[in-house]
Protein backbone atom coordinates (compact mmCIF):
# COMPACT_ATOMS: atom_id res chain seq x y z
CA UNK A 1 0.00 0.00 0.00
CA UNK A 2 1.76 3.25 -1.39
CA UNK A 3 1.82 5.96 1.62
CA UNK A 4 -0.56 9.06 1.43
CA UNK A 5 2.03 11.16 -0.26
CA UNK A 6 2.53 9.36 -2.86
CA UNK A 7 -1.32 8.89 -3.78
CA UNK A 8 -2.78 12.28 -2.57
CA UNK A 9 -2.59 15.56 -4.39
CA UNK A 10 -2.83 17.05 -0.34
CA UNK A 11 -0.38 14.65 1.16
CA UNK A 12 2.19 15.54 -1.79
CA UNK A 13 2.27 19.40 -1.00
CA UNK A 14 1.85 19.07 2.86
CA UNK A 15 5.05 17.04 2.25
CA UNK A 16 6.84 19.98 0.24
CA UNK A 17 5.88 22.33 1.70
CA UNK A 18 7.01 20.85 5.56
CA UNK A 19 10.63 19.98 3.73
CA UNK A 20 10.68 23.50 1.96
CA UNK A 21 9.86 25.04 5.30
CA UNK A 22 12.76 22.63 6.94
CA UNK A 23 15.41 23.45 4.33
CA UNK A 24 14.65 27.19 5.05
CA UNK A 25 14.46 27.38 9.01
CA UNK A 26 16.90 24.99 9.50
CA UNK A 27 20.47 26.89 7.84
CA UNK A 28 17.94 30.16 9.57
CA UNK A 29 18.11 28.70 12.95
CA UNK A 30 22.00 28.03 12.56
CA UNK A 31 22.94 31.17 11.59
CA UNK A 32 20.79 32.73 13.93
CA UNK A 33 22.60 30.30 16.73
CA UNK A 34 25.89 31.48 15.55
CA UNK A 35 25.21 35.09 15.33
CA UNK A 36 23.69 35.45 18.91
CA UNK A 37 26.56 33.50 20.20
CA UNK A 38 29.54 36.06 18.12
CA UNK A 39 27.28 38.78 19.59
CA UNK A 40 27.85 37.46 23.12
CA UNK A 41 31.40 36.71 22.91
CA UNK A 42 31.65 39.96 21.41
CA UNK A 43 30.23 41.59 24.04
CA UNK A 44 32.37 39.81 26.62
CA UNK A 45 35.15 40.31 24.96
CA UNK A 46 34.50 44.12 24.67
CA UNK A 47 33.76 44.16 28.38
CA UNK A 48 37.09 42.21 29.54
CA UNK A 49 39.46 44.39 27.48
CA UNK A 50 37.67 47.65 28.56
CA UNK A 51 38.19 46.36 32.56
CA UNK A 52 42.09 45.01 31.64
CA UNK A 53 43.04 48.28 29.96
CA UNK A 54 41.66 49.97 32.83
CA UNK A 55 43.18 48.21 35.63
CA UNK A 56 46.29 48.19 33.26
CA UNK A 57 45.97 52.13 33.25
CA UNK A 58 45.76 52.74 36.81
CA UNK A 59 48.44 50.29 38.02
CA UNK A 60 51.05 51.72 35.02
CA UNK A 61 50.01 55.66 36.70
CA UNK A 62 50.33 54.08 40.20
CA UNK A 63 46.89 54.81 41.42
CA UNK A 64 46.78 51.11 42.08
CA UNK A 65 48.53 50.07 45.51
CA UNK A 66 48.75 46.15 44.97
CA UNK A 67 48.44 45.35 48.84
CA UNK A 68 44.83 45.96 48.78
CA UNK A 69 42.07 44.50 46.93
CA UNK A 70 41.42 45.01 43.29
CA UNK A 71 38.40 47.26 43.11
CA UNK A 72 36.48 46.52 40.12
CA UNK A 73 34.63 49.14 37.68
CA UNK A 74 32.58 46.72 36.38
CA UNK A 75 30.32 44.34 38.03
CA UNK A 76 30.50 41.68 35.24
CA UNK A 77 33.79 41.47 35.19
CA UNK A 78 34.38 40.89 38.42
CA UNK A 79 37.98 38.25 38.09
CA UNK A 80 40.82 40.24 38.73
CA UNK A 81 44.22 39.65 38.93
CA UNK A 82 47.73 41.28 38.45
CA UNK A 83 50.43 38.53 37.78
CA UNK A 84 54.00 39.50 38.38
CA UNK A 85 56.71 37.34 35.79
CA UNK A 86 57.68 34.83 37.78
CA UNK A 87 53.73 34.02 37.58
CA UNK A 88 53.17 35.36 40.86
CA UNK A 89 49.90 36.71 41.74
CA UNK A 90 50.53 40.10 43.73
CA UNK A 91 46.95 41.11 43.88
CA UNK A 92 43.16 40.04 43.29
CA UNK A 93 40.09 41.07 43.49
CA UNK A 94 37.81 39.86 46.01
CA UNK A 95 35.68 37.08 43.47
CA UNK A 96 39.01 35.97 42.24
CA UNK A 97 41.18 35.76 45.71
CA UNK A 98 41.10 31.66 46.03
CA UNK A 99 41.59 31.02 42.61
CA UNK A 100 44.44 29.65 41.06
CA UNK A 101 46.05 32.11 38.39
CA UNK A 102 43.44 32.92 35.65
CA UNK A 103 45.61 31.66 32.89
CA UNK A 104 48.80 30.38 31.75
CA UNK A 105 49.08 32.63 28.55
CA UNK A 106 51.02 35.72 28.85
CA UNK A 107 51.03 38.75 26.55
CA UNK A 108 54.42 40.07 24.45
CA UNK A 109 55.82 43.58 24.34
CA UNK A 110 54.93 43.16 20.15
CA UNK A 111 51.07 41.73 20.98
CA UNK A 112 50.30 43.38 24.78
CA UNK A 113 46.57 42.55 24.53
CA UNK A 114 45.32 38.96 24.55
CA UNK A 115 42.46 37.14 24.41
CA UNK A 116 41.18 33.81 25.37
CA UNK A 117 39.09 31.10 27.30
CA UNK A 118 40.12 29.17 30.32
CA UNK A 119 38.55 26.01 32.50
CA UNK A 120 39.30 26.10 36.16
CA UNK A 121 38.76 23.16 38.29
CA UNK A 122 35.38 25.41 39.86
CA UNK A 123 34.64 27.32 36.58
CA UNK A 124 35.18 28.02 32.93
CA UNK A 125 36.36 31.80 32.21
CA UNK A 126 36.53 33.90 29.35
CA UNK A 127 38.88 36.80 29.95
CA UNK A 128 41.88 39.35 28.95
CA UNK A 129 45.38 39.67 29.29
CA UNK A 130 46.99 43.07 29.21
CA UNK A 131 50.39 43.73 29.52
CA UNK A 132 51.05 47.22 31.98
CA UNK A 133 54.10 47.67 29.40
CA UNK A 134 56.98 46.67 27.27
CA UNK A 135 59.54 46.30 29.91
CA UNK A 136 60.85 42.71 30.53
CA UNK A 137 60.10 42.66 34.15
CA UNK A 138 56.31 44.26 33.55
CA UNK A 139 53.50 42.95 35.57
CA UNK A 140 50.17 41.29 33.52
CA UNK A 141 46.56 42.21 34.50
CA UNK A 142 43.90 39.20 34.03
CA UNK A 143 40.13 40.55 33.94
CA UNK A 144 37.24 38.10 33.13
CA UNK A 145 34.21 36.90 33.86
CA UNK A 146 32.72 33.54 34.62
CA UNK A 147 31.48 32.18 30.79
CA UNK A 148 28.34 33.34 30.27
CA UNK A 149 25.09 29.97 30.14
CA UNK A 150 24.98 30.93 26.78
CA UNK A 151 28.17 30.19 25.64
CA UNK A 152 28.91 27.68 28.45
CA UNK A 153 26.27 24.94 27.33
CA UNK A 154 23.88 24.33 24.64
CA UNK A 155 20.42 25.97 26.06
CA UNK A 156 20.37 28.08 22.88
CA UNK A 157 20.58 25.27 20.41
CA UNK A 158 17.91 23.65 22.31
CA UNK A 159 15.84 26.05 22.57
CA UNK A 160 15.91 27.56 18.48
CA UNK A 161 15.79 24.10 17.21
CA UNK A 162 12.79 23.34 19.88
CA UNK A 163 11.15 26.60 18.11
CA UNK A 164 11.50 25.36 14.65
CA UNK A 165 10.99 21.81 15.03
CA UNK A 166 7.84 23.92 16.38
CA UNK A 167 7.52 25.66 12.97
CA UNK A 168 8.08 23.15 10.65
CA UNK A 169 5.12 21.15 12.55
CA UNK A 170 2.86 23.86 12.54
CA UNK A 171 3.69 24.41 8.48
CA UNK A 172 2.79 21.23 7.74
CA UNK A 173 -0.19 20.77 10.11
CA UNK A 174 -1.48 24.30 8.24
CA UNK A 175 -1.15 23.17 4.48
CA UNK A 176 -2.60 20.02 5.37
CA UNK A 177 -5.68 22.03 6.52
CA UNK A 178 -5.78 24.62 3.76
CA UNK A 179 -5.14 22.00 0.94
CA UNK A 180 -8.20 20.32 2.34
CA UNK A 181 -10.23 23.03 2.41
CA UNK A 182 -9.02 24.54 -1.10
CA UNK A 183 -9.34 20.62 -2.55
CA UNK A 184 -13.04 20.34 -0.98
CA UNK A 185 -14.66 21.65 -4.15
CA UNK A 186 -12.59 19.05 -6.00
CA UNK A 187 -14.10 16.30 -3.88
CA UNK A 188 -17.70 17.40 -4.21
CA UNK A 189 -17.18 18.12 -8.08
CA UNK A 190 -15.64 13.96 -8.23
CA UNK A 191 -18.72 12.66 -6.19
CA UNK A 192 -20.98 14.35 -8.19
CA UNK A 193 -19.33 13.07 -11.51
CA UNK A 194 -19.47 9.48 -10.37
CA UNK A 195 -23.46 10.00 -9.72
CA UNK A 196 -23.77 10.96 -13.16
CA UNK A 197 -24.70 8.44 -15.65
CA UNK A 198 -25.08 7.92 -19.55
CA UNK A 199 -28.79 7.73 -19.50
CA UNK A 200 -28.97 11.20 -17.11
CA UNK A 201 -26.65 13.64 -18.52
CA UNK A 202 -28.94 16.79 -17.21
CA UNK A 203 -26.93 16.98 -13.66
CA UNK A 204 -24.38 19.26 -13.42
CA UNK A 205 -21.70 19.99 -10.55
CA UNK A 206 -21.61 22.55 -8.21
CA UNK A 207 -19.73 25.26 -9.47
CA UNK A 208 -17.72 27.54 -6.55
CA UNK A 209 -18.20 31.22 -5.76
CA UNK A 210 -15.79 33.42 -7.23
CA UNK A 211 -13.47 33.56 -10.30
CA UNK A 212 -10.53 31.00 -9.57
CA UNK A 213 -9.29 28.07 -11.01
CA UNK A 214 -11.82 25.69 -9.53
CA UNK A 215 -14.70 27.62 -10.47
CA UNK A 216 -12.82 27.87 -13.97
CA UNK A 217 -12.38 23.79 -13.45
CA UNK A 218 -16.40 23.66 -12.44
CA UNK A 219 -17.63 25.73 -14.99
CA UNK A 220 -15.19 23.61 -18.21
CA UNK A 221 -16.87 20.73 -16.70
CA UNK A 222 -20.33 21.80 -16.88
CA UNK A 223 -19.61 22.98 -20.39
CA UNK A 224 -18.46 19.41 -21.50
CA UNK A 225 -21.53 17.58 -19.63
CA UNK A 226 -23.76 20.15 -21.46
CA UNK A 227 -21.66 18.97 -24.99
CA UNK A 228 -22.26 15.78 -24.09
CA UNK A 229 -26.27 15.76 -22.94
CA UNK A 230 -26.26 17.85 -26.57
CA UNK A 231 -24.85 15.07 -28.41
CA UNK A 232 -27.12 12.44 -26.46
CA UNK A 233 -30.34 14.07 -27.19
CA UNK A 234 -29.26 14.43 -30.74
CA UNK A 235 -28.15 10.93 -31.00
CA UNK A 236 -32.15 9.79 -29.07
CA UNK A 237 -33.21 12.77 -31.56
CA UNK A 238 -32.08 10.74 -35.11
CA UNK A 239 -33.26 7.62 -33.32
CA UNK A 240 -36.77 9.03 -32.93
CA UNK A 241 -36.75 10.96 -35.94
CA UNK A 242 -35.70 8.03 -37.95
CA UNK A 243 -38.12 5.73 -36.56
CA UNK A 244 -41.02 8.42 -37.13
CA UNK A 245 -40.25 10.39 -40.39
CA UNK A 246 -39.27 7.55 -42.43
CA UNK A 247 -41.93 5.36 -41.63
CA UNK A 248 -44.29 6.97 -43.77
CA UNK A 249 -42.83 7.52 -46.77
CA UNK A 250 -41.48 3.35 -46.35
CA UNK A 251 -44.65 2.41 -46.04
CA UNK A 252 -46.31 4.14 -48.56
CA UNK A 253 -43.82 2.79 -51.26
CA UNK A 254 -44.18 -0.58 -50.02
CA UNK A 255 -48.15 -0.54 -50.18
CA UNK A 256 -47.00 0.30 -53.83
CA UNK A 257 -44.78 -2.28 -54.53
CA UNK A 258 -47.55 -4.74 -53.15
CA UNK A 259 -50.49 -3.46 -54.60
CA UNK A 260 -47.85 -3.78 -57.95
CA UNK A 261 -47.22 -7.03 -57.11
CA UNK A 262 -51.04 -8.32 -56.22
CA UNK A 263 -52.46 -6.66 -59.31
CA UNK A 264 -49.94 -6.42 -61.91
CA UNK A 265 -51.93 -6.07 -64.50
CA UNK A 266 -53.87 -3.10 -62.94
CA UNK A 267 -50.04 -1.38 -62.50
CA UNK A 268 -49.17 1.30 -64.45
CA UNK A 269 -44.65 0.64 -64.65
CA UNK A 270 -44.24 3.92 -65.51
CA UNK A 271 -46.49 5.81 -63.08
CA UNK A 272 -45.13 2.92 -60.40
CA UNK A 273 -41.43 3.78 -60.86
CA UNK A 274 -41.86 7.60 -61.18
CA UNK A 275 -44.01 7.63 -57.28
CA UNK A 276 -41.15 4.95 -56.31
CA UNK A 277 -38.20 7.40 -57.28
CA UNK A 278 -39.91 10.30 -55.52
CA UNK A 279 -40.41 8.53 -52.09
CA UNK A 280 -36.97 7.13 -52.48
CA UNK A 281 -36.14 10.95 -53.33
CA UNK A 282 -37.82 12.23 -50.10
CA UNK A 283 -36.05 9.20 -47.95
CA UNK A 284 -32.54 10.00 -49.42
CA UNK A 285 -33.10 13.88 -47.91
CA UNK A 286 -34.76 13.10 -44.89
CA UNK A 287 -31.79 10.44 -44.19
CA UNK A 288 -29.40 12.84 -45.32
CA UNK A 289 -30.94 15.62 -43.45
CA UNK A 290 -30.99 13.94 -40.08
CA UNK A 291 -26.99 12.91 -40.62
CA UNK A 292 -26.24 16.08 -41.33
CA UNK A 293 -28.09 17.09 -37.63
CA UNK A 294 -26.37 14.04 -35.85
CA UNK A 295 -22.76 15.79 -36.97
CA UNK A 296 -23.56 19.31 -36.57
CA UNK A 297 -21.30 20.66 -33.56
CA UNK A 298 -19.15 17.57 -33.45
CA UNK A 299 -15.16 18.27 -33.86
CA UNK A 300 -14.95 15.63 -36.91
CA UNK A 301 -16.02 17.58 -39.65
CA UNK A 302 -15.87 21.22 -37.62
CA UNK A 303 -12.61 23.02 -39.62
CA UNK A 304 -12.94 26.35 -39.07
CA UNK A 305 -11.88 28.95 -41.38
CA UNK A 306 -12.54 32.48 -42.43
CA UNK A 307 -15.49 33.11 -43.78
CA UNK A 308 -16.54 36.51 -45.88
CA UNK A 309 -20.52 36.19 -45.37
CA UNK A 310 -20.94 38.80 -48.76
CA UNK A 311 -18.76 36.68 -50.81
CA UNK A 312 -20.14 33.19 -49.51
CA UNK A 313 -23.81 34.60 -50.75
CA UNK A 314 -23.01 35.79 -54.36
CA UNK A 315 -21.41 31.97 -54.26
CA UNK A 316 -24.56 30.42 -53.52
CA UNK A 317 -26.71 32.90 -55.51
CA UNK A 318 -24.64 31.92 -58.59
CA UNK A 319 -24.85 28.40 -58.49
CA UNK A 320 -28.66 28.73 -58.32
CA UNK A 321 -31.82 29.01 -60.69
CA UNK A 322 -34.63 30.25 -58.57
CA UNK A 323 -37.93 31.44 -60.12
CA UNK A 324 -38.39 34.22 -57.55
CA UNK A 325 -35.78 37.31 -58.33
CA UNK A 326 -33.06 37.93 -55.23
CA UNK A 327 -32.59 41.40 -54.20
CA UNK A 328 -29.07 41.69 -52.67
CA UNK A 329 -27.78 44.22 -49.92
CA UNK A 330 -24.67 43.36 -48.78
CA UNK A 331 -21.42 44.91 -46.36
CA UNK A 332 -18.45 43.90 -47.72
CA UNK A 333 -16.30 43.32 -44.54
CA UNK A 334 -18.58 40.96 -42.45
CA UNK A 335 -16.26 38.01 -41.70
CA UNK A 336 -16.83 34.86 -39.18
CA UNK A 337 -15.01 31.84 -38.35
CA UNK A 338 -17.14 28.94 -39.22
CA UNK A 339 -17.00 25.36 -41.17
CA UNK A 340 -18.16 26.89 -44.91
CA UNK A 341 -20.28 23.83 -46.05
CA UNK A 342 -22.49 24.36 -43.09
CA UNK A 343 -23.16 28.11 -43.27
CA UNK A 344 -23.97 27.55 -46.92
CA UNK A 345 -26.18 24.80 -46.23
CA UNK A 346 -27.86 27.46 -43.22
CA UNK A 347 -28.13 29.89 -46.52
CA UNK A 348 -29.62 27.46 -49.14
CA UNK A 349 -31.90 26.30 -46.55
CA UNK A 350 -33.43 29.66 -45.81
CA UNK A 351 -33.34 30.89 -49.59
CA UNK A 352 -35.19 27.16 -50.53
CA UNK A 353 -37.87 28.35 -47.41
CA UNK A 354 -38.05 31.69 -48.84
CA UNK A 355 -38.74 30.72 -52.42
CA UNK A 356 -40.98 28.59 -51.31
CA UNK A 357 -43.08 31.06 -50.11
CA UNK A 358 -42.40 34.76 -51.75
CA UNK A 359 -45.13 35.87 -54.09
CA UNK A 360 -42.58 38.73 -55.61
CA UNK A 361 -39.09 38.50 -54.02
CA UNK A 362 -36.66 37.68 -51.75
CA UNK A 363 -34.23 40.00 -50.40
CA UNK A 364 -31.05 38.91 -48.89
CA UNK A 365 -28.56 41.29 -46.99
CA UNK A 366 -25.71 41.41 -45.11
CA UNK A 367 -24.00 44.39 -42.32
CA UNK A 368 -22.28 44.26 -39.25
CA UNK A 369 -24.02 45.41 -35.54
CA UNK A 370 -21.62 45.82 -32.62
CA UNK A 371 -19.16 43.06 -33.10
CA UNK A 372 -21.99 40.74 -35.08
CA UNK A 373 -22.17 39.81 -38.25
CA UNK A 374 -26.10 39.56 -40.07
CA UNK A 375 -27.61 37.11 -42.42
CA UNK A 376 -30.64 38.25 -43.34
CA UNK A 377 -33.27 36.50 -45.47
CA UNK A 378 -37.00 37.79 -46.32
CA UNK A 379 -39.82 37.38 -48.77
CA UNK A 380 -43.26 38.69 -49.11
CA UNK A 381 -44.94 35.95 -48.51
CA UNK A 382 -47.21 34.91 -45.99
CA UNK A 383 -46.59 36.56 -42.48
CA UNK A 384 -45.17 34.48 -39.58
CA UNK A 385 -47.73 34.65 -36.73
CA UNK A 386 -45.45 35.66 -33.46
CA UNK A 387 -46.68 32.62 -31.18
CA UNK A 388 -45.08 30.14 -34.50
CA UNK A 389 -41.57 32.29 -34.90
CA UNK A 390 -39.54 29.63 -32.45
CA UNK A 391 -42.09 26.51 -33.13
CA UNK A 392 -40.91 26.86 -37.09
CA UNK A 393 -37.12 25.90 -35.93
CA UNK A 394 -38.48 22.53 -34.30
CA UNK A 395 -37.67 19.08 -36.04
CA UNK A 396 -40.49 18.31 -38.25
CA UNK A 397 -42.63 21.43 -38.22
CA UNK A 398 -44.35 23.15 -40.90
CA UNK A 399 -47.75 25.97 -40.13
CA UNK A 400 -50.98 24.43 -41.30
CA UNK A 401 -51.19 27.90 -43.58
CA UNK A 402 -48.05 27.04 -45.82
CA UNK A 403 -48.83 23.22 -45.91
CA UNK A 404 -49.99 23.28 -49.56
CA UNK A 405 -47.12 25.48 -50.51
CA UNK A 406 -44.03 23.87 -48.84
CA UNK A 407 -43.46 20.35 -50.99
CA UNK A 408 -40.68 19.19 -51.31
CA UNK A 409 -39.16 19.70 -47.75
CA UNK A 410 -38.25 17.49 -45.31
CA UNK A 411 -39.32 19.82 -42.40
CA UNK A 412 -35.31 20.09 -41.33
CA UNK A 413 -34.08 22.60 -42.91
CA UNK A 414 -34.93 25.27 -40.14
CA UNK A 415 -33.66 22.93 -37.69
CA UNK A 416 -30.46 22.57 -39.06
CA UNK A 417 -30.10 26.19 -39.64
CA UNK A 418 -30.73 27.11 -36.18
CA UNK A 419 -28.38 23.60 -34.45
CA UNK A 420 -25.82 25.31 -37.12
CA UNK A 421 -26.26 28.82 -35.51
CA UNK A 422 -25.56 27.59 -32.12
CA UNK A 423 -22.82 25.42 -33.06
CA UNK A 424 -21.29 28.75 -34.24
CA UNK A 425 -22.20 30.82 -31.22
CA UNK A 426 -24.73 32.33 -32.74
CA UNK A 427 -28.53 33.11 -33.20
CA UNK A 428 -30.93 32.59 -35.70
CA UNK A 429 -34.68 33.89 -35.22
CA UNK A 430 -38.04 34.61 -37.39
CA UNK A 431 -38.49 38.73 -37.41
CA UNK A 432 -41.73 40.26 -37.85
CA UNK A 433 -41.56 42.29 -41.22
CA UNK A 434 -44.15 45.20 -42.72
CA UNK A 435 -44.77 41.59 -45.22
CA UNK A 436 -43.98 38.41 -45.26
CA UNK A 437 -41.13 36.54 -43.71
CA UNK A 438 -37.70 37.71 -42.33
CA UNK A 439 -34.98 35.02 -40.69
CA UNK A 440 -32.32 36.95 -39.22
CA UNK A 441 -28.68 34.92 -38.19
CA UNK A 442 -26.06 36.68 -36.22
CA UNK A 443 -22.77 35.25 -35.71
CA UNK A 444 -19.81 36.83 -33.74
CA UNK A 445 -17.89 39.18 -36.08
CA UNK A 446 -13.74 38.91 -36.96
CA UNK A 447 -11.89 42.08 -37.40
CA UNK A 448 -9.57 41.60 -40.32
Amino acid sequence: MLPIWAVSLRGRVTLITTIVAAVVLIPVGILGVAMARTWVTAGVVAETRETAERITSELHAGELPLGASIPVPNASVDLIQIVAPGGEVVATSDAARNLPRLADVWPSPDNPVVHTTNCLPTRCVHLTAARVSPRPDARVVYAGMSTPSVLATSLLETVVFTEIAVLIALTGWATWLIMGRALRPVSEMRAELDEINASDLSRRVTQPMGDDELAGLAASVNGTLARLERSADQQRQFASDASHELRTPIAGLRAQLESAQLYPEDTDLGALVESALRDTDRLEAIITDLLLLARIGSRVDAAKERIDLAQLVREELAVRNDKIPVRLSVCENASVDGVRLQLARVLTNLLDNAQRHAEQYVRVSVSIRDDTAVLAVENDGAEIAEDDRERIFERFTRLDAARSRDIGGTGLGLAIARDVAVAHRGTIRAEGCRSGARFVLRLPAVQG
